[in-house]
C-alpha cells in the first residue's frame, strides 16, 4: 500500500535530490581531482610517484567512494518509493539494477585502496623490484577502471528504466525522463566500448558522458527545487490505492 501523500513525497524527493547532488559532486571530484590529478595514463612510474606524494588525497578519494555508494543506496530506496505507483515491478527492477551496480562499484573501489599496498614500506615487498611494484599499483588502478565500466552497464539499464517511469509518472517532467534514457544509452555505449574496444572508448570519452551529466544534474536539481507535482501525484494513485495502479 502506498501511504505517501503529496507533501511527504515532495520532502522525500528533495532529500533524494540532495543525495543525488552529493553523488555527482563526489563522483566529479574523484574522477577529476583525485584520479585525474594522480594517475598518468601509460606511465606506471610517474603514477606511483604521485600516489606516494599524494597518498592522503588518494585515501580521501577512496573514502569519498564509500560515501558516494552509501548515498546511492539510500537514493535507490527513495526513487523506489517515489516511482512505485507508476509500476511496482519496473520500480523494483530499477532497485535491483542499482544494487548490482553499487555492489560492483564497491568491489572496484577496493582496487583503488589496493593500489597503495605495493608502494608501502612493508618488508615483504623487498622481494619485488621497484618496476614490478609500480606495475602492480597501476594494475590495481586499471582493475578499478574496468570494474567501474562494468558497473555502469547496470547503471545504464537502470537509467533507461528510470527514465521510462519518470515519463509515465505525470508528476515528474517527461523531458527529464527522456534525458535519463539518453544518458542510459550513453553509459551503455561507453561501457561496452571500454570492454570491446578501448581505443574507441578513449575517442568517445569525455564527450559521451556529457549527456549523462546534463540528465542527472537536471534530475537532481529538479528534485531539490520542485520535488513532485502535488496535483498529479494525487491523481496518479489515490492514498490507500495499490502502489502499482
Amino acid at each position: 500500500m502506498d501511504t505517501l501523500d503529496a507533501k511527504r513525497a515532495r520532502s522525500l524527493a528533495r532529500v533524494g535530490g540532495v543525495l543525488y547532488l552529493v553523488i555527482i559532486v563526489i563522483g566529479a571530484l574523484g574522477e577529476g581531482l583525485v584520479r585525474g590529478g594522480i594517475v598518468v595514463p601509460g606511465d606506471a612510474v610517474a603514477t606511483a610517484a604521485h600516489l606516494q606524494s599524494r597518498e592522503l588525497l588518494w585515501r580521501l578519494g577512496v573514502a569519498g567512494e564509500v560515501v558516494l555508494l552509501s548515498c546511492a543506496t539510500a537514493l535507490a530506496l527513495i526513487l523506489f518509493l517515489l516511482l512505485r505507483r507508476v509500476s511496482h515491478e519496473i520500480a523494483l527492477l530499477v532497485v535491483f539494477f542499482n544494487l548490482v551496480c553499487i555492489a560492483i562499484e564497491g568491489v572496484a573501489a577496493v582496487s583503488l585502496a589496493s593500489a597503495l599496498f605495493p608502494l608501502s614500506s612493508a618488508h615483504y615487498l623487498t622481494a619485488f623490484a621497484p618496476g614490478q611494484l609500480h606495475a602492480m599499483a597501476m594494475l590495481s588502478i586499471r582493475s578499478h577502471t574496468i570494474g567501474f565500466g562494468i558497473a555502469l552497464v547496470f547503471f545504464g539499464v537502470e537509467c533507461v528504466l528510470l527514465g521510462h517511469l519518470i515519463r509515465r509518472s505525470g508528476y515528474l517532467p517527461s523531458v527529464i525522463g527522456v534525458l535519463m534514457q539518453v544518458a542510459g544509452g550513453c553509459y551503455l555505449v561507453n561501457s561496452f566500448a571500454l570492454l570491446l574496444s578501448p581505443p574507441l572508448s578513449a575517442r568517445l570519452f569525455p564527450a559521451i558522458v556529457m549527456p549523462c551529466l546534463i540528465a542527472e544534474l537536471s534530475f537532481a536539481v529538479w528534485l531539490v527545487v520542485k520535488g513532485v507535482n502535488a496535483r498529479m501525484w494525487d491523481a496518479a494513485a489515490p492514498l490507500g490505492g495499490r502502489a502499482d495502479s
